[in-house]
């Protein structure tokens, strides 16, 4: 890393960070009636991914977003995958982010998740392992996209010395999917408003790619169609980016008391009159219970081997393991599937012996809630703490669009523990993030 001169960034990283902050370079986290805005912290350190090493990634990404695509779709459609008893039903059925309301709905296109965050760690054998597949609202790219510029703009030599892939295309590669699941009309992300913790990215990817941004008061449904009320009269909408949760979506539909959705937007979008992204329903396959039989599924829907592997899971629904899990609990890692930002996760290590006996007993009372992994010993990452290198734990989200094909950003956001004794690398348990260089070269 150190040929690729990183003297500079190191010396501009306040800089940068400053700037951030005066864009609005920020995440919010609104806990316990308190709204709480924080800026992201910024390591100068960049990821480095060799060029070949990218190639495999793409591969290995785009064959597992295409497999959970057929899933989604076989799942809300002939249901062929339970029939054929490779995924148990009461794993889709009991699913929380399964939705019986998007049986027999058709998205545009056929295609359920547009916009895909797998989660990644290297592990220090040298291999790839897949933590999470978000095919929900995953967040974080505009992070890395502005970080970019920035740095660019404060140090545009490193830039040109070095081989690095342009990020700048994710703005024109979202504008695309949309484009393509468009059903008459323009582009629209639907935001929760400025009190969301992804605030700031859904107001600068409306700017990267060109769509308009609007909250739920914005939109409204007449006649099975998605209107915005435009300075200019009503506009059809044909496709919306909706960056707020499914129960909160349309309060016809799911929660009634939700005031950010718009009321009869599924109406909308059963009548095939507006494109969701990402379809609602979608949760059922990032679900952490199914993400065990992804393997199973891209062997079922296109016949290969999977090219990147799950970190080593076991169910407890199975009674191998749950006899497993049970006896091993001390050296595992414990997941609640329902759960996401790095809650609902239990090392077993760092529970006392009185506290794995309970745990114990809550995993074989509900063995579905839960899987339980192996811990990857995953790579360490230099960051910059106090002028000084310190190596911290760190993973990857890597962003992969489904459009008229489906493309791996060459990019990505990465993720870093800023507590030398933590794995957990979540925004909101206070970790930070660096940029992701592809090598063109």
């Amino acid at each position: 890393m150190g040929s690729l001169g990183f003297k500079d960034l190191r010396l501009q990283a306040h800089e940068i960070n400053r700037q951030m902050s005066r864009y609005g370079v920020k995440f919010g986290i609104y806990r316990d009636g308190r709204f709480d805005e924080r800026i992201f912290p910024f390591d100068p350190i960049p990821r480095v991914i060799e060029k070949e090493e990218f190639d495999l990634l793409e591969k290995g990404l785009r064959q597992r977003v295409d497999a959970l695509n057929l899933f989604l779709a076989d799942i809300y459609g002939e249901k062929k995958i339970l029939k054929d008893g490779a995924v148990p039903e009461e794993f889709v059925y009991r699913s929380p982010g399964y939705l019986a309301q998007c049986e027999g709905v058709t998205p545009s296109r056929n295609i359920y998740s547009h916009i895909s965050g797998i989660d990644l760690v290297k592990g220090k054998d040298g291999n790839w392992y897949i933590l999470e597949d978000n095919l929900r609202i995953p967040s974080g790219a505009s992070y890395p996209l502005i970080v970019r510029t920035l740095s660019r703009r404060c140090c545009p030599q490193t830039f040109r010395d070095n081989p690095v892939r342009d990020n700048r295309s994710y703005g024109k590669m979202l504008s695309n999917v949309m484009n393509y699941v468009n059903c008459g009309g323009i582009n629209v992300i639907l935001t929760p408003g400025r009190y969301n913790a992804a605030y700031f990215e859904h107001s600068f990817l409306a700017e990267q790619s060109g769509c308009v941004l609007a909250e739920g008061q914005d939109l409204y449904v007449e006649n099975n169609c998605l209107y915005y009320k435009g300075e200019k009269g009503p506009q059809k909408v044909g496709a919306v980016y909706r960056r707020l949760s499914d129960e909160f979506m349309d309060p016809l539909c799911f929660n009634p008391e939700s005031v950010i959705g718009v009321p009869n937007l599924m109406a909308a979008y059963r009548a095939g009159n507006v494109a969701v992204l990402n379809a609602p329903g979608n949760g059922v396959a990032d679900d952490k219970g199914i993400y065990y039989f992804v393997p199973r599924m891209i062997k079922y829907y296109l016949g290969e081997e999977p090219l990147l592997h799950n970190a080593p899971t076991y169910l407890p629904y199975f009674e191998d393991d749950m006899k497993y899990t049970l006896e091993h609990m001390d050296s595992l890692v414990i997941k609640d599937v329902a759960e996401a930002g790095g809650h609902g996760v239990v090392f077993g290590d760092k529970l006392s012996r009185e506290e794995l006996d309970k745990f114990r007993e809550i995993v074989k009372a509900e063995p579905r809630r839960f899987i339980s992994q192996e811990v990857v010993d995953f790579q360490d990452l230099p960051v910059l703490e106090d002028g000084e290198e310190v190596e911290r734990k760190a993973d990857l989200r890597a962003f992969v669009l489904t459009g008229a094909s489906t493309e791996v950003w060459p990019c990505g956001l990465t993720r870093f523990s800023r507590d030398p004794d933590s794995m957990v690398v979540n925004s909101s348990q206070g970790g930070g993030f660096k940029d992701t260089w592809v090598l063109s070269r």
